[in-house]
């Protein structure tokens, strides 16, 4: 959610709570819910940064955009601000995605993606500045654009059935992610479960999941960066409800560092039912 370049994949950049996957599909999820959240960034214990998530969730369509800006030491010395957003469908209770763009701003410069995906396959794209050419680099091949969704949507996760949402099924999940650079997937897996409570909204259970990150395509393999995210195992997103809804979606992530946690928590967390109106959420998509 907070879009601020932190020396990682655009994995931890362009919603930096693009950690996730698209849910298993069981039966329709009658939503009409509005997702009002706030987030706050630390690294080592230090603020770095703070952000907003809008989501507009419907039994046909969904928006979801975010904004955010480094704070503190970090704004001082590269700064950073950025927004992202996307739109779609929703089939079957599952979000489906069409359209997706962020744009990260740090030391003096501008970092644009834009996608447009049909049925899952990534018709469409555009990256400024093209990634550099490298000799290692891994080359994005079509097959790397069907069969994935983008960082935003695969924030949003679908749990199936009608048992409780707060409940180990809930990290059993795995995502094809295409962010415009990169081809990676995310696994999932149930750690513990928690309790939270936001200063303003949700308190309340929390699971807890273990993520491992794999890059496909589109990345440097040697590069020190991947070969450490690759490596860890101590990743965790923590998953809360969006009330009216069957989706959870991330509250708090952490990510360990060399230089200490990074951190991403909700602050704010407020669910309520969505207006009848149309949806304004990234409409520019």
């Amino acid at each position: 959610m907070l879009p601020i370049r932190l020396r990682l994949p655009r994995l931890f950049q362009s919603t930096l709570v693009s950690l996730s996957l698209v849910a298993g599909l069981s039966g329709p999820a009658l939503a009409q819910a509005k997702l009002d959240a706030k987030y706050t960034a630390y690294l080592g214990g230090v603020t770095i940064g703070r952000g907003a998530w809008v989501i507009d969730y419907r039994d046909d369509q969904y928006t979801a955009a975010a904004s955010g800006m480094a704070t503190g030491l970090l704004k001082m010395f590269a700064g950073g601000t950025g927004t992202s957003a996307s739109r779609g469908s929703v089939s079957n209770g599952q979000p489906v995605s069409r359209a997706y763009a962020a744009t990260i701003t740090a030391s003096k410069k501008k970092d644009e993606v834009e996608l447009a995906i049909e049925n899952g396959a990534v018709k469409d794209y555009t990256v400024k500045p093209p990634s550099p050419e490298d000799p290692e680099r891994i080359p994005i091949k079509e097959n790397d654009r069907k069969g994935v969704t983008d960082p935003m949507t695969a924030s949003l996760m679908r749990v199936g059935g009608n048992g409780d949402l707060m409940a180990p099924e809930a990290c059993q999940r795995s995502s094809a992610i295409f962010d415009g650079r990169m081809r990676y997937d995310l696994k999932m897996s149930f750690k513990r479960m928690d309790k939270v409570k936001a200063e303003k909204g949700y308190q309340g259970p929390v699971v807890v999941c273990a993520v491992h990150f794999t890059p496909l395509a589109g990345h440097i393999p040697t590069r020190p960066v991947i070969k450490y995210l690759v490596a860890l195992q101590d990743i965790e997103v923590w998953l809360a409800p969006v009330t009216g809804t069957r989706i959870v979606v991330p509250y708090r992530i952490s990510v360990p560092t060399p230089v200490g946690d990074a951190v991403l928590e909700a602050t704010q967390f407020i669910a309520s039912p969505a207006s009848k109106a149309t949806p304004t959420s990234a409409k520019a998509l």
